[in-house]
């Protein structure tokens, strides 16, 4: 029988090799971003092997810092090969750095006032690669940003928790989704996955994933919220398994989602994970759609992670399917 209630061991248990050697590779399957609990080594490339990757999934603030680290030494470099040369700027004084960086600034960016105008063929030929630079730098940026302004984002949410719930005859599992934009989201397609660290013939513990099947995995329209339910019968990857050796194999239950904007007409796609200790046994997720009395629905947001106690008794799962079968 499945016990989703997660408890503290205190003492090891005989599978203590697996555990211990499970807990030495505790990172999550789905890695966020930014989390730095997964060490990379051996890779030759670095961030500037996979630049373009490395500027889009960064924060906003770094990219600001880093952009406009990027632009003033730029500036200061040029600025530099400016002031080396005697009376290279008309208007600026020698020996005026600042007016040279702001000679920099005006020529990378193609402005200029009037006031300061380059002396000379090297000069000239310094500035001509400046606003060839320019040009390049102003493009890419423009990229960029747009990219990622532009970027495809599933505003979709996810239960904090998922639950188990023992109303019918045969257990299930139940994670709730919902829609946080007012657009819809066309031929949605929803896949859970159990995955798990077990040991090979060979004694090395390997990830192994197993699909749980859903009762409903397409909606041809999301509009506000659906639930994603697994039955847990005999054919399931989670029948007579219990908590400990859940826990002990390093179990989490993974969720995707994707579909197709209805305004922009991309794929969106979105992803979840739960720890064992985030299921919870016996319960079921409160209402949050209700209809008002001038006919309109109601969708209470501050009630979709609510849940609440299921009004029968678990089932034992071994002996689930031969009441079903009884009660049809």
């Amino acid at each position: 029988m499945i016990h989703w209630r997660h408890r503290h061991r205190m003492h090891p248990r005989p599978e203590a090799l697996v555990v211990e050697t499970a807990n030495r590779i505790r990172a999550h399957v789905l890695e966020e971003n930014g989390r730095g609990d997964i060490i990379r080594t051996g890779l030759k490339d670095g961030s500037f092997g996979d630049l373009y990757h490395h500027l889009m999934t960064m924060t906003w603030t770094a990219f600001f810092w880093s952009s406009l680290m990027l632009y003033l030494v730029i500036n200061i470099g040029f600025a530099a090969l400016y002031y080396v040369i005697p009376n290279s700027v008309s208007g600026v004084p020698h020996g005026d750095f600042l007016d040279d960086v702001f000679f920099s600034v005006q020529t990378i960016s193609t402005v200029g006032y009037g006031t300061m105008a380059p002396v000379g063929r090297l000069t000239n030929t310094i500035v001509s690669f400046e606003v060839l630079a320019g040009m390049m730098l102003n493009a890419l940026a423009t990229g960029l940003v747009f990219a990622r302004f532009s970027r495809p984002r599933a505003r979709i949410l996810f239960s904090h928790v998922a639950v188990v719930s023992y109303d019918d005859l045969i257990p299930t599992l139940t994670i709730r989704i919902a829609n946080r934009r007012r657009t819809l989201i066309l031929s949605a397609n929803v896949e859970m996955t159990l995955t798990r660290l077990m040991p090979d013939d060979h004694g090395r513990l390997v990830r192994r994933f197993d699909r749980l099947t859903l009762i409903q995995s397409h909606v041809p329209i999301f509009r506000i919220s659906l639930n994603a339910t697994h039955m847990i019968d005999e054919t399931s990857p989670l029948y007579g398994l219990s908590a400990d050796t859940l826990i002990d194999q390093n179990a989490e239950i993974i969720i995707t989602m994707d579909g197709t904007d209805e305004i922009s007409s991309q794929t969106l796609f979105a992803r979840h994970a739960y720890e064992i200790g985030h299921v919870k046994h016996g319960y079921r997720f409160s209402d949050m759609i209700h209809h008002r009395p001038d006919g309109r629905v109601e969708v209470d947001f501050t009630r979709f992670h609510t849940t609440e106690h299921g009004d029968h008794e678990p089932i034992d799962p071994s002996t689930a399917h031969e009441r079903h079968h009884h009660h049809v």
